[in-house]
């Protein structure tokens, strides 16, 4: 089964975003080649870029607190495990007391690396990389792994209590889901009214299936159409019945 996740808000957007961005950081920054260095870092600016737009501290900060809240009211609740509730409240007390020590916006320690500015302005420049651009660049890439994975654990460590708020909420939101059966005739399904309502859709389709889903949803209605995923091809809609596995998310 291969999962498709379609945020329906933008908050939810960008948390997605961040979580790729902090997976690919991890993947290539454990790596030793320079190319692979490169990549780490860049998306790392990306990272710097997303928090730079909107205020991702105060946003997570309400989601953490509001969470808790609603986490302390299943105390009453007997099919709840007590001690995994315990866990997951601990984390957000943690994480929660970690981004207060933020100083100002997340990534902003980064943003007053001059060095890593200047690397970051040319980078957004097709090829703006070369060694003829960035020598002092260059020049850190052909340093020991080992010094350059230093680097990056001391750039990132201030980045950590956003990653790990970030991996929380997305980690309750896709657990909060409510999963159906469906079935989408001649690669069309539609369904409107309050089963739409949701934060984010986790759609699973069997990857003996040949295509892949456009989704489109509001408050009001949803509509998924399945197209056929070959390169070249005119778009168009995938012609069998498709089942399919949808999970509703919330919040």
């Amino acid at each position: 089964m291969i999962c498709y996740e379609h945020p329906l808000n933008e908050r939810i957007r960008t948390l997605l975003r961040l979580e790729d961005l902090f997976n690919r950081i991890d993947f290539f920054s454990a790596k030793d080649t320079p190319i692979e260095h490169h990549a780490a870092l860049v998306a790392l600016f990306e990272v710097l870029e997303i928090t730079s737009r909107a205020d991702i501290k105060s946003d997570l900060l309400q989601e953490l607190e509001r969470q808790k809240q609603i986490l302390e009211i299943l105390r009453k609740n007997p099919d709840i495990s007590e001690a995994a509730l315990n866990k997951v409240l601990n984390d957000i007390q943690i994480t929660f007391r970690d981004m207060l020590n933020i100083a100002g916006k997340v990534g902003e320690h980064l943003r007053e690396n001059e060095w890593l500015m200047s690397i970051k302005q040319r980078i957004s420049m097709p090829g703006g990389a070369c060694e003829f651009d960035l020598p002092s660049y260059h020049y850190w890439l052909h340093l020991d792994p080992a010094l350059r994975r230093d680097n990056f654990n001391a750039w990132f460590t201030l980045l950590l209590p956003a990653r790990n708020a970030c991996n929380i909420v997305l980690h309750l939101l896709r657990s909060s889901g409510k999963t159906f059966q469906f079935i989408a005739r001649q690669g069309v399904f539609q369904q409107t009214g309050s089963g739409c309502i949701a934060h984010m859709l986790r759609l699973k389709v069997s990857e003996d299936y040949p295509c892949v889903p456009e989704i489109s949803a509001n408050k009001y209605a949803l509509s998924i159409r399945f197209i056929p995923s070959q390169s070249g091809q005119k778009i168009k809609v995938y012609e069998d019945d498709v089942p399919f596995e949808l999970t509703f998310c919330n919040l």
